[in-house]
This record gives C-alpha cells, sequence and structure tokens, in this order.
C-alpha cells in the first residue's frame, strides 16, 4: 500500500493539471498561421501550456524556491547541487558513449568514481578542482548528433519548453537517473522534489537577465530554449549559416508601434 501512495499522487496531480490546462484555453495571442515561425506550427497550443505551467510555477515551484532561496544557506545549496550533478554522470557517461566521444565519458566516470568516494557521495567536488571537466549530454542531444529530425518546438505542461526529438529522450533520461531505482519511495520523492526547488531557485537570476527587456516573454523563452539546444547539440560551436539564426534575428525584433 505503502509504495502505491506516490503513483496515486502523481495521478491526482495529473488530473488536476489537465482540468486548469483545459481552463486556460482562452485568447491567448499568437501570430496567424501563414506567420507562424517554422519551428513552432503549434503555437497558439503551445502558449496556453506556457500560460498554464507560468501560472502554476507561481503557486508551487516559485515559492518554494524563494523560500529555499532565504532560509538555506548557501553551502547547503552547493552541495545538493553537487549531488544532483553526481547522480546525473551515469546518464552524461552513456550519452557521451553514444555520441562517439569515449575520451569525455571516461572523464565523466573518473569525475562519477571522484565525487562518490571522495566527495562522499557527490555531496562536494573534489573532481573539479583536480581538473577534471564536466561533459553533460541529453539523449535528446544524442538523437540530434544521430541525424533525428528535431520535430517542431512543444511545450510539456509542468516539464516546459521542448522539440519533438527532446521530448523523446525524457523517458530515457529518468531511466538512466540512479534516483529512479530506489528502494526507498518516501526518500526517493523527497529528493526529486528537493532537486526540482533547488533547480527553480538557480533559475531566478537568468530569468531576470532573460526577460529584463523582453516584450514578448513566451518568443524569449522559445527562442533561447532553441539556441541553447543547438548550442549544446554542436558543443558551444554551432554552423553560424543555420536558417534558424536568421528566422531568431527577425523575430526578435521589436514590432513597430
Amino acid at each position: 500500500m505503502h509504495s502505491d501512495k506516490p503513483r496515486q499522487c502523481l495521478i491526482g496531480v495529473s488530473i488536476v493539471v489537465m482540468a486548469m490546462l483545459a481552463g486556460c484555453a482562452g485568447s491567448i495571442p499568437a501570430a496567424p498561421k501563414d506567420q507562424r515561425a517554422a519551428t513552432d506550427p503549434w503555437e497558439p497550443l503551445n502558449r496556453r501550456i506556457y500560460n498554464f505551467n507560468t501560472g502554476f510555477d507561481n503557486v508551487t515551484f516559485k515559492p518554494l524556491a524563494k523560500g529555499y532561496e532565504k532560509v538555506v544557506p548557501e553551502f547547503a545549496k552547493k552541495g545538493v547541487g553537487n549531488f544532483s550533478r553526481n547522480l546525473l554522470a551515469p546518464r552524461n557517461i552513456i550519452n557521451n558513449l553514444l555520441q562517439g566521444k569515449p575520451g569525455r565519458a571516461m572523464v565523466e566516470f573518473g569525475r562519477f568514481l571522484t565525487n562518490t568516494t571522495f566527495g562522499i557521495g557527490g555531496l562536494f567536488d573534489p573532481a573539479t578542482s583536480s581538473g577534471l571537466e564536466a561533459y553533460p549530454e541529453r539523449f535528446g542531444e544524442t538523437f540530434a548528433v544521430w541525424g533525428m529530425p528535431e520535430g517542431p518546438y512543444v511545450v510539456i505542461p509542468v516539464l516546459g519548453p521542448n522539440t519533438v526529438s527532446s521530448a523523446v529522450g525524457i523517458p530515457f533520461g529518468f531511466l538512466t537517473d540512479p534516483l529512479f531505482y530506489a528502494d526507498d519511495d518516501s526518500t526517493k520523492w523527497i529528493i526529486y522534489g528537493i532537486r526540482a526547488i533547488h533547480f527553480r531557485e538557480r533559475l531566478f537570476a537568468a530569468e531576470d537577465a532573460l526577460f529584463k527587456d523582453s516584450f514578448d516573454r513566451y518568443l524569449t523563452m522559445r527562442e533561447s530554449f532553441l539556441q541553447n539546444r543547438r548550442f549544446r547539440i554542436y558543443d558551444g560551436d554551432p554552423p553560424e549559416d543555420e536558417d534558424f539564426y536568421d528566422e531568431f534575428l527577425d523575430e526578435e525584433e521589436e514590432p513597430e508601434k
């Protein structure tokens, strides 16, 4: 019975999410169909989900992250971040191997071994101090390296911005997270929650910079996500002749008043 509680909570939250999402079907500004970006043919629906996510965040993760920011000392936050990143090392190792980067996979393995043993389970990060650089990779990026088409931009309820390709990689990310296989469900969900709140708190500074002069937060978020995704797929050196960049520059010009 105890093990069913997280599943029941998840089902309950999902029902609430879908009910709230259905109520967000009001008039949402979107480009006319013939003027939508090629990357975002589902813009009207995406805007509705984006608006729902913003409202959901405002009453859940954001206030919790604000409290976390004020109450938890910085050294403890650093430990949470180190621990969370260390748990993602197996995912990074697998994806580096799948992308044909065995050298980076070995470095990630070295980081995981060093931080797990000498860093007290990953609470500390002696690997970075030793000069072992991190090489994070995700399954969505691996699929892109393999040639899988990106597909349209899509906003997923609660999870946020994605492309179809990156969304396909989400389940694989969970399956390669050691926390997913923890026997104690209570501990597992507590750690998931702390990780989510920590990640949300770390976004505050980025949001302030990203939306400071934004006239359309949805467009700003979309183009920022797509740019960052291409940056990561090409390991920081994306080709400059992609049509995407011309489209990005055109769309981010402020409309005439």
